[in-house]
């Protein structure tokens, strides 16, 4: 029954397929609508002119590495050219090199491709007459034919020189033709050049070259400082205060000024501000760490030499002794209540009763015994098999 069911069912989707249409099918998710995935926005992203010859560049000239490896396992330049021969600025190794431009490209890979087959005609020309003469593909390509990177150290649509930015920034635009070659400083420099210290930094060296800043110390506010240390602030920091007699920022000890942590914590002082720690167990209310700087001991414990100790486990004992000894107690009187009705059977308790209370005290009362360590022999023994 099954199968011929399953034989109709087969033969009416048959009989139905050419009346669907193409509509009625369902179309798989288009990544272009979701914007498609991160690696697809990647090889489309678009690079500013400069930066995506650069990558072109770089893409080929791994293109020439890989090729050297291939043929002879080189990279030697006077090697190579004893040994790649007519190989080197062939035909067929640019070829080589062209099949794969590009395809190592994560950011900017079309746009890569395109400027390949832009600039094609200008990598033949240097590959075929420039090669020799003018190594650096980049200067020769991106500076001087497409005119969109000026070298390094010039900046804007002339390739004007940057500052120096007194070594302690970069020119904004170097190497591309736009920007605006005003110096952006590293952190704790200012100035046009970059020639000056900024807030909280204060100058450690200069010469007529060299300008080196050095932050602050914490103590410092806003207002910066002369030097180095907290004696060198002009403004402090909140947890400091300035000492009027010796000058500088000495540092406030909130433990006693405030007293701020809760009874079963004790403060610790910090360079500008306080910790909160919590006291041992046994301690209710302290002055620092450990069970002797208890101001008072918990519950369940007693101050002994200065120290709070547990004595929860000594009640117990005495709890256990005395119960134990109330039942040795019970034990005889039950021997003396049996000895009024026979003597012989009296005689008999009590023996047991003697020799339960003797075994039970020896035993409670012997210490065990911890196991003989090892001699020195048998420990060489058992590394030596490890």
């Amino acid at each position: 029954m099954r199968h011929s069911r399953a034989i109709v069912a087969s033969l009416l989707l048959v009989a139905l397929l050419p009346t669907l249409s193409l509509g009625d099918i369902p179309k798989p998710p288009s990544l272009s609508a979701g914007g498609g995935t991160k690696k697809d926005k990647l090889k489309t992203e678009k690079l500013p002119p400069c930066k995506a010859c650069t990558v072109l560049v770089n893409s080929f000239r791994d293109g020439i590495k890989r090729t050297e490896r291939a043929k002879h396992d080189g990279g030697d330049a006077a090697w190579e050219e004893e040994r790649l021969g007519s190989y080197k600025t062939s035909e067929l190794r640019l070829v080589e090199i062209q099949e794969r431009l590009c395809t190592d490209i994560v950011r900017g890979e079309d746009q890569c491709h395109q400027l390949a087959e832009d600039y094609e005609t200008q990598i033949e020309e240097w590959w075929k007459n420039h090669q020799t003469t003018q190594p650096d593909l980049h200067r020769w390509l991106c500076v001087e034919q497409a005119a969109v990177c000026c070298p390094d150290g010039f900046y804007g649509p002339n390739c004007d020189p940057c500052p120096t930015c007194f070594g302690n920034g970069k020119c904004k635009g170097n190497g591309t033709r736009k920007g605006n070659g005003k110096c952006a400083c590293d952190e704790g420099y200012t100035g046009d050049n970059c020639d000056s210290c900024s807030e909280e930094h204060y100058q450690a060296f200069r010469d007529e070259t060299k300008l080196l800043c050095s932050r602050c110390h914490k103590a410092c506010a806003a207002g910066g400082c002369t030097g180095a240390g907290p004696n060198s602030c002009r403004v402090c920091r909140s947890g400091w205060v300035m000492d009027s007699a010796r000058g500088g920022c000495v540092d406030v000890d909130e433990c006693i000024k405030e007293a701020p942590c809760t009874k079963k914590q004790f403060c610790v002082n910090n360079e500008g501000s306080y910790s909160c720690l919590e006291c041992d167990k046994s301690c209710d209310g302290c002055n620092g760490d450990g069970p002797d700087l208890c101001e008072k001991c918990a519950e369940g414990y007693e101050l002994r030499d200065g120290m709070c100790t547990d004595t929860s486990n000594e009640k117990r004992n005495q709890y256990a002794t005395f119960t134990r000894y109330l039942t040795y107690l019970g034990l005889c009187i039950a021997t003396c209540i049996v000895l009024q009705n026979s003597t012989w059977l009296a005689a008999l308790v009590g023996l047991a009763v003697a020799v339960y209370i003797s075994v039970s005290e020896y035993w409670l009362n012997t210490a065990p015994q911890q196991p003989a360590a090892p001699s020195p022999r048998i420990l060489d023994e058992i590394l030596q098999q490890h």
